[in-house]
């Protein structure tokens, strides 16, 4: 019989009351009592940790429910009811696929048990009172945000480029004297960003503005290269937005929640919009529309006048529309493993030219030298058909001497087989040293303001300086090492079927699909490094920079100089 899962979940880690390991515990003992020692201590635990009751996006829930499907499990076990969700569509969903897949539910809280009629009923009318808690919740923190939103304060975070924190202290109605925080302006970063402004004004494009930034090496708050999605924040934040009639009217044309009267618009301070974004664990974060912002005339200093600011968001939400692109099918192969030789990843650029055999052409890219569009790397471009191609050869290469080739491939087995032991270790250690680096640059960043003194501003620019490309090396080692054990493990199965299919990798590789030759290259293949005059082809198993297998003549024809 398959054994029993446990299931814990808590919002935010604690340690203490219902944390994650005490309702396994309790879980456990439940399942010790009804169905004996053994099987509580070969029950599988799935344990989700700062991840919300709203729905059933969580990781180690997905990975629970996808044993159930493949009969994996026998019950699962939980503590409480809402511990699975508060939302009564995807509980009696659950509830349901789990009937059929003949997996009981037990909740030991309300001594739940789907096994019978009646515990179905009982938890159908728990999970009701369940959602009506979390909406109940939900509500009473948007009241809490109108309330915050009537003081203007800034409630803490990352500050916006252009300004910082600074405490200060009220006296309430009660006499009473607390302390919050507002916003206050930072000059030299405050002209950083009616630059962005311009610049975007001037090109209406945040490609264009990008790299007129990166070619200035203007870098930003935190001392790191523009990118195009860093300067849409700027452009998009109202905090920039002075308090006018133009923005009054925007905010009232696009029915936001204003908590300021129309005298409050000053034309002098500048706006805090509360609830702009849905920010969830796990998923990216999802910017809300105009409508559902709760706006308020802040205690700050406005930078950007109404007028302005609006056509700004105006042009940002006309080229997005614009923006949308049929996606043409990516036959590259070495995706996510070619880097240049800068350090920068390459990715394929696909072109409306066919070659010979009917196929797209297309080239791989240096990312920082498209973003800056040349300023910070003039590497020429790579024949994308021609260096995969060269790629596979290389392969066929191998598989020529079989003694060799079964060697080159056991120093990647462990790899692929999920023996990361090595590659964790050294990840751990990278992680640590750049949030370390991370901590003493927003430190640093932190105190310029504080300064007044012009030589302690060089000497902190300096010391900035060099952290910031400290962990800009830090970071893209990270990068390389989590895209090596993150995005190609195999299971041991599928690592011998690979070597089954590399074994006649000569004869059979006209047959294989993409997705195919790409596992096969990622086989043996560590990275690829591009020097602008050759490809440089690294296996696993090589030490540092040593053993490359160079590839030459693959520029595209007719492009050597881009």
């Amino acid at each position: 019989m398959p054994p029993t899962a446990i299931y814990s979940r808590k919002s935010k880690f604690t340690g203490k009351g219902e944390s994650t390991a005490n309702q396994i515990d309790l879980c456990r003992e439940y399942i010790r009592l009804h169905s004996g020692g053994e099987a509580a201590r070969t029950a599988l635990i799935f344990e989700d940790e700062g991840f919300s009751g709203g729905n059933l996006n969580r990781p180690a829930f997905q990975q629970m429910l996808s044993a159930a499907r493949n009969h994996e499990i026998s019950s699962i076990v939980v503590y409480r009811l809402d511990r699975i969700s508060r939302n009564i569509s995807d509980f009696s969903t659950l509830i349901e696929e789990l009937s059929r897949l003949n997996v009981a539910f037990i909740s030991i809280k309300e001594q739940f048990d789907t096994g019978t009629p009646m515990g179905r009923a009982m938890m159908y009318i728990a999970s009701v009172f369940s959602q009506l808690e979390r909406e109940t919740i939900a509500e009473r923190i948007r009241d809490n945000m109108h309330e915050l939103a009537k003081t203007g304060r800034w409630l803490g975070g990352n500050t916006p480029t252009g300004y910082c924190s600074e405490s200060v202290q009220t006296v309430t109605v009660d006499g009473k004297s607390r302390k919050a925080c507002k916003l206050r302006l930072i000059p030299e970063e405050a002209e950083l960003v009616k630059k962005i402004f311009a610049l975007y004004a001037e090109t209406d494009s945040l490609s264009k503005t990008e790299a007129e930034l990166r070619r200035q090496n203007i870098k930003t708050k935190t001392c790191r290269d523009f990118t195009r999605f860093a300067v849409k924040n700027i452009l998009q934040n109202p905090v920039y937005l002075i308090a006018d009639q133009e923005a009054y009217q925007y905010f009232t044309e696009n029915e936001a929640e204003l908590c300021s009267s129309p005298a409050d618009f000053d034309s002098t301070h500048g706006i805090l919009a509360y609830n702009r974004t849905d920010q969830e664990k796990g998923r990216a974060t999802v910017y809300l529309p105009v409508n559902e912002w709760i706006v308020t005339v802040g205690q700050h200093e406005g930078l950007i006048p109404g007028r302005e600011w609006v056509k700004v968001q105006a042009s940002l939400e006309q080229n997005r529309s614009k923006s949308y692109r049929k996606p043409r099918s990516n036959q590259a192969l070495l995706t996510g493993l070619l880097f240049c030789s800068c350090g920068s990843r390459m990715y394929p650029k696909v072109s409306k030219r066919l070659n010979k055999e009917d196929q797209p052409l297309y080239t791989y890219i240096c990312k920082r030298k498209e973003h800056s569009q040349g300023s910070q790397c003039a590497q020429k471009n790579v024949s994308g058909n021609r260096l995969d191609a060269a790629v596979l050869e290389e392969i066929k290469g191998l598989t020529e001497d079989k003694a060799a080739f079964v060697e080159q491939l056991e120093k990647s087995k462990s790899f692929y087989s999920g023996d990361h032991t090595g590659y964790d270790e050294r990840l751990a250690a990278l992680r640590k040293e750049c949030a370390d680096v991370e901590t003493k640059l927003t430190a640093l960043v932190d105190s310029l303001a504080e300064l007044d003194s012009a030589a302690a501003k060089n000497q902190v620019a300096k010391r900035i300086d060099e952290l910031s490309g400290q962990q800009e090396t830090l970071q893209a080692r990270i990068t390389e090492l989590e895209g090596l054990t993150a995005q190609n493990e195999l299971s041991t199965e599928e690592f011998d079927m690979l070597v089954q299919m590399l074994s006649s990798f000569r004869t059979t590789i006209d047959l294989l699909s993409v997705e195919e030759k790409r596992a096969a290259i990622r086989t043996v293949v560590q990275k690829v490094v591009w020097d602008g005059d050759a490809a440089h082809v690294v296996l696993f198993g090589a030490e540092g920079d040593v053993d490359y297998t160079a590839i030459p003549d693959l520029l595209q024809p007719g492009e050597d100089s881009k």
